[in-house]
């Protein structure tokens, strides 16, 4: 694994820029933007990273960006390809599509099932940050149970889909799910994906202090938090072997008790005042998918 004092020093995501303080995106875009070593297009469709990244000329990276329609970004990040292709400078540059999860489980889901279909030559990262953020903090199927949302006022009901699992049942090469708390992990990622052909996909979790309810200065804290119960995973799918990596390899070698959901969820004001009853039943959903995980880990 890549040490954070060995990663490039080389930035592509300037000072500067239009997210929230505390915005989990910036901390994973930078190592992605490391791990491409700026060579790269980013391909994405109105979201928070629109808004972060800015529009020319004020730009906050300084790396080919293109804006696409909300159900479109795995569709555009195949034609970029394509078109590169067809001038003969598809060696020259990585094309990333990176949409949040509204863009990904949700309106993008089909665009997006359609390129790994036809294995076009991409990486796509979904920035997970558990609900429609930019417009409002609406409720995604990547908001997990008993959450409250604009839309959700109650607490949302159902677990979060399972988009890297989603992904992996169209035979997709490489599939892994990471966190921006761990951006080393985010990196090794990332490059591992950046020297393979055909449809990468990884899944970065990103805490949205706005949208979560929490102090700014927690998000790395928060995002940790995540792994250590249980409820993030961190693990790599290549050609369908799957292991596990980092934090979360390092508790199932372990064999400790992960830290209870109940712990993780008193952290933030969007899951105020849920029941015993729902954190108990999220309990049993993260216990058994970690027993499938290390299970799968093992070689079970």
């Amino acid at each position: 694994m890549t040490r954070v004092t060995e990663l490039p020093t080389a930035e592509h995501l300037l000072s500067g820029n239009r997210a929230c303080a505390g915005c989990g995106i910036g901390i994973g875009l930078r190592a992605i933007t490391k791990a491409l070593e700026g060579r790269m297009v980013l391909v994405n469709p109105a979201s928070c990273l629109t808004v972060l990244g800015g529009m020319f000329p004020i730009a906050s990276l300084d790396i080919p960006w293109v804006n696409v329609a909300f159900p479109s970004t795995a569709a555009a990040a195949a034609g970029i390809r394509a078109g590169l292709r067809a001038m003969g400078r598809e060696g020259e540059m990585t094309v990333l599509a990176m949409a949040g999860d509204g863009g990904t489980a949700d309106i993008g889901i089909q665009a997006l099932s359609g390129a790994a279909e036809r294995d076009d030559d991409f990486i796509y990262v979904c920035y997970d940050n558990e609900a429609y953020m930019n417009t409002g903090t609406q409720r995604s199927g990547s908001t997990p149970a008993g959450a409250k949302t604009t839309t959700t006022w109650a607490g949302k009901r159902e677990n979060p889909k399972d988009v890297p699992r989603i992904m992996e049942a169209h035979d997709v090469g490489y599939v892994a799910s990471t966190s921006a708390a761990f951006p080393t992990d985010v990196y090794d990622k990332v490059v591992k994906a950046r020297d393979r052909r055909g449809l990468r996909y990884i899944h970065m979790n990103t805490p949205c202090p706005s949208g979560w309810s929490f102090d700014p200065k927690d998000t790395v804290r928060l995002g940790m938090l995540a792994v250590e119960t249980g409820l993030v995973v961190l693990y790599e799918i290549e050609d369908g072997v799957f292991r596990l990596t980092g934090k979360s390899a390092s508790l199932a070698k372990s064999g400790k008790p992960r830290t209870p959901v109940a712990e993780y969820v008193a952290t933030q004001g969007r899951f105020r005042g849920i029941s015993e009853a729902t954190v108990a039943e999220i309990q049993a959903w993260v216990d058994e998918r970690w027993e499938g995980y290390v299970a799968r880990h093992a070689g079970g």
